[in-house]
């Protein structure tokens, strides 16, 4: 198991928002890099944490599991807790919404 600070995970999906519209102009958002066969956690305490997984129960861990809508935002409140925004984040050009223009 690795583990990896809760500001490097969480902000990074929040910084990655909010660079992108303070450089709307001279790049485009970076994606997160998701790997396959690797779990991303987020628990009770607000930590987050990264997985090793393997296929062998595979079955049980999608048992319950729901797929995430595509054209879903998740940022960091400033309470420090993890939110998810359906559709609409976007201007009809693109550009992110809520950033600093």
């Amino acid at each position: 198991m690795m583990t990896t600070s809760t500001k490097t995970f969480l902000m990074a999906a929040a910084l990655s928002a909010l660079a992108t519209s303070a450089f709307a102009q001279a790049a485009a958002p970076t994606p997160w890099e998701l790997k396959p066969d690797t779990g991303y956690a987020y628990d009770k305490e607000g930590k987050t944490f990264i997985y090793k997984m393997g296929t062998n129960n595979a079955g049980l861990l999608l048992k319950g599991a729901k797929k995430v809508p595509k054209g879903t935002l998740f940022f960091m409140g400033h309470n420090g807790q993890l939110y998810m925004r359906s559709a609409p984040y976007l201007e009809g050009d693109g550009k992110f919404m809520f950033g600093s223009n």
